[in-house]
Parts: structure tokens; sequence; C-alpha cells
């Protein structure tokens, strides 16, 4: 392997990283400026009012996109291998 491979490999890897985390990263961020407004408009900063919706969205996130995080990693990995994706 060649260090142009190397690079490329790496490349891809880090930019599928950042394709399959960014929905859950950015419902995680909607969600978190969403209660952040309502704490700031009724005054009320209670600390469990921040996490608890922030963990079901991004859970109910991560269930939603399973099926197409993992075919999306089982591709990376086929070409990885230096296996055909088709």
């Amino acid at each position: 392997m060649g260090l142009e491979q190397a690079l490329d490999l790496g490349r891809e890897a880090f930019l599928t990283s950042m394709i399959i985390s960014a929905p859950v990263l950015l419902i995680g961020m909607v969600v978190g400026l969403v209660i952040a407004l309502v704490q700031a408009v009724t005054q009320l900063h209670e600390q469990t009012l921040s996490f608890v919706p922030k963990i079901v969205a991004m859970g109910a996130v991560a269930a939603f996109f399973f099926p197409w995080v993992t075919t999306l990693m089982l591709e990376y990995s086929q070409v990885l291998f230096g296996e055909s994706p088709w």
C-alpha cells in the first residue's frame, strides 16, 4: 500500500465517520437549542430538563438511521478490504 492509498483510506474513514455521526449530532444540537430557548424564556434552569430530551431524541434518531448507518459501514468495509460493494 502506497502513501496515496493510505491517505485516501484515511480521508474516506474520516468522511464516513462524519456522515454517520451527523444526524445524531444535529438533532442533539437542535433539541438542545430549543430546550435552552424554553429555559431562557421560562427562567426554569433544571439540569435534567436539558439532558433527558436530548438523550431521548438522539436515541430515537440513532434507532431510525441504524439501517442506513449499517449499510454505509458495510460498504466502506467492503471497499477497505478490497471487495466490490455491488
